[in-house]
């Protein structure tokens, strides 16, 4: 007996049309009444996010995405009220306004007026028009919110984060790059320091202050003392950090992620006060730390062996560092070294015997390593991504078979 595929139950197109993408998911439905039935089962599009410009009114647009069970929208160009979205969606859950430069406090006033205790995500990263103003209507009606980016919202201030501190106590992830404005003070306010205004966003999991650059250590301090769940913290080209604020830090049990790149005023001293701590790290990015040397690499060894991903790009190590570390270092996944130009075949021969688990190494700009190293490194049984680009030696060719397992080498 022949079977066509018009005689599948709507249940078994709706697992196959499952399996396509989101244009694929469209076309299906474009074909007959059957699969556009199918098409339109909520298990087809769960987990979609769906990309818009609002440019014109389109009257069956929201009714199509609830039909669909989509509740994730991404706002690619907005030429017409926010409060028309939120109207139109009242179970959204994640909101993406990234990029979207005439947003304002008076848009965004008129579209948060009452309680949306849905929405989980919040993106008004790059909306440069965002103030304070903006943050109190947030904080109001959007209680439930737990990820909640502004990253180069350069208008919030502190008192932005006073408001956030007072209303989005479920706050998981917050985002404030180059937040110009912020201060120690700010933080203060989401680590629960002045509970007579506001509690704090105590819950939070994932803060990224980057190119925050009035920070100081004390902001490390009120980390410390009030944000016990952190476990994630972004506190990249943050100048006003120095090795002092490494020792509040170093309490932190909960903290998998550090990231302290290009951080100018951390040295050999400040990964020292890491390491003798009871911090458990799995990852640490000290790039571009040009105080950071071969000694670190001895810390890291003795307190920070637990390391999966370490970056040191740019940083003043050498072969010798490399050997003090990397007999410790046997959970060791990733290791960046880029633009370690004292680094040589024979610092490659070290992480080869002993770093057996990497699975990945960035030797970007490491002009003193030649063929023979190369052969050594590509035999780490785990290697899945080499990264050599605009490596240059003049007296090599060629890798030879080599060549064929390097993914991502460019000469």
């Amino acid at each position: 007996m022949d079977i066509h595929v018009s005689s599948l139950f709507p249940e078994i197109l709706a697992m196959i049309f499952n399996y396509l993408d989101v244009k694929g998911k469209g076309r299906v439905a474009q074909v007959c009444t059957a699969w556009r039935d199918a098409s339109y089962h909520k298990s087809v599009w769960r987990g979609v996010e769906a990309k818009l410009h609002l440019r014109r009114a389109n009257p069956s647009l929201f009714p199509s995405l609830q039909t669909r069970g989509i509740k994730k929208v991404q706002i690619l160009s907005l030429r017409r009220s926010l409060s028309y979205v939120i109207q139109g969606m009242p179970n959204i859950e994640s909101l993406n306004l990234s990029g979207c430069y005439n947003l304002t406090d008076n848009g965004l006033g008129h579209a948060f007026v009452q309680d949306i205790p849905s929405l989980r995500v919040l993106n008004l990263s790059l909306c440069k028009q965002i103030t304070d103003s903006s943050l109190g209507r947030i904080a109001q009606y959007l209680k439930k919110l737990e990820l909640l980016d502004l990253g180069g919202c350069s208008n919030i201030t502190n008192t932005g984060l006073l408001l956030i501190a007072w209303g989005l106590h479920n706050l998981k992830s917050l985002n404030l790059r180059s937040c110009r404005h912020v201060s120690d003070v700010g933080i203060g306010h989401l680590a629960g320091m002045t509970r007579s205004a506001a509690e704090g966003c105590l819950s939070l999991e994932h803060l990224t202050l980057q190119d925050c650059q009035k920070l100081t250590d004390l902001s490390l301090k009120h980390i410390s003392k009030g944000l016990n769940k952190l476990k994630v913290l972004n506190l990249s080209f943050c100048g006003g950090i120095s090795d002092a604020g490494m020792i509040h830090l170093s309490h932190k049990t909960h903290l998998w992620t550090l990231n302290l790149r290009s951080c100018d005023n951390i040295s050999d001293t400040g990964i020292m006060h890491l390491s003798m701590g009871a911090l458990r790290l799995y990852g640490l990015d000290v790039s571009f730390c040009d105080k950071v040397g071969d000694q670190s690499l001895a810390y890291i060894a003795q307190g920070l062996y637990q390391l999966k991903s370490l970056s040191l790009c740019s940083c003043h190590i050498s072969d010798d560092g490399i050997n003090r570390m990397v007999r410790q270092m046997h959970e060791l996944k990733t290791l960046n070294i880029g633009q370690c130009v004292r680094i040589t075949d024979k610092g490659l021969e070290l992480i080869a015997d002993h770093l057996t688990q990497l699975t990945g190494i960035d030797l970007y700009g490491c002009t003193k390593i030649t063929k023979r190293g190369l052969e050594r490194i590509t035999q780490l049984p785990c290697l899945k991504v080499l990264n050599l680009g605009l490596w240059q030696m003049t007296e090599v060719k060629g890798l030879g078979d080599a060549s064929e397992i390097l993914p991502c080498y460019t000469s």
